[in-house]
């Protein structure tokens, strides 16, 4: 009798949100748990496995192509790649334009890129975005191609993002969530030709540490006023995140990519036609 291959869902960015899609999604597949940090995929891991979970562990710096193509390696030494979910990053609050540009954006394109060589037929990924990028003024239809189809290794030389171009850590944050809806949309052609699928979910302030970072830092005002302003009036939770998740990595999602899912509280409606528009 022939053994039955492992079908694997690999998780890059072990914090709540990756974590509360995986477990929707994980049952009777392995679970490679992939973070910068090791503390972070440990700690990920011993709650997975205490709930029943396969789960191995990996380190991974999505700002090098050579460690993601190690992560591409050994997910595939596991079983078949049916499932990634891409939730790294870093916020305006954390880091630098240059920082945020090169793992947020560059990052992005590279997990997408790599993991898209090898994801199995039938197979889906999942990109967390984030609403910022709903918050771009529109770009030129020339700006969009370029952000969604410059080859990874090529896209940080683009004029557009250049320091003299972005040179704030906020703008340099939605320019590049922007960019990776825009590049899973032509990613999901690509993906089309293996019968595999890719989209982005776009959340808005979701309750996880980074949020609460972010809530008691320099831009807390801003974000606090962003909830109470907003048309469901409250915080998201990863849980929230973690059913849209599972939508687009399952069955039910089938007729589902190339496509970014706007989940946040209707910040964005408000910013643009509500009491939250500057103008």
């Amino acid at each position: 009798m022939q053994n039955e291959i492992t079908n694997v869902n690999v998780v890059i960015g072990a914090g709540l949100i990756g974590q509360a899609i995986a477990r929707r999604v994980s049952t009777g597949r392995h679970v490679l748990l992939a973070d910068l940090r090791r503390e972070n995929a440990e700690a990920a891991a011993k709650v997975m496995s205490d709930a029943g979970f396969m789960v191995s562990i990996a380190l991974v710096d999505v700002s090098s192509r050579t460690s993601v193509h190690a992560l591409v390696e050994a997910a595939t030494a596991i079983g078949a790649i049916t499932g990634v979910i891409h939730a790294a990053g870093v916020s305006p609050t954390q880091a630098s334009p240059e920082t945020i540009l090169k793992v947020d954006l560059y990052g992005t394109a590279l997990v997408l890129e790599e993991f898209g060589n090898v994801i199995a037929r039938g197979g889906a990924g999942v990109v967390i975005a984030s609403q910022s990028g709903h918050r771009l003024p529109a770009l030129t239809p020339e700006q969009d191609k370029a952000l969604a189809a410059t080859p990874a290794d090529d896209l940080l030389a683009l004029p557009m993002l250049q320091p003299d171009r972005v040179a704030d850590p906020l703008h340099a944050y939605q320019i590049s969530k922007r960019g990776n809806s825009l590049r899973v949309m032509a990613e999901a052609v690509r993906r089309g030709k293996r019968g595999a699928r890719v989209n982005t979910i776009s959340p808005g302030i979701i309750c996880t540490p980074l949020a609460k970072e972010e809530l008691a830092g320099p831009r807390g005002p801003g974000y606090r006023r962003m909830l109470e302003l907003s048309p469901a009036g409250r915080i998201g939770t990863p849980d929230e995140v973690g059913t849209v998740g599972a939508l687009l990595l399952g069955p039910d999602g089938g007729f589902i990519t190339g496509s970014d899912f706007l989940m946040d509280g209707g910040v964005t409606a408000s910013y643009w036609y509500g009491e939250l528009s500057p103008r």
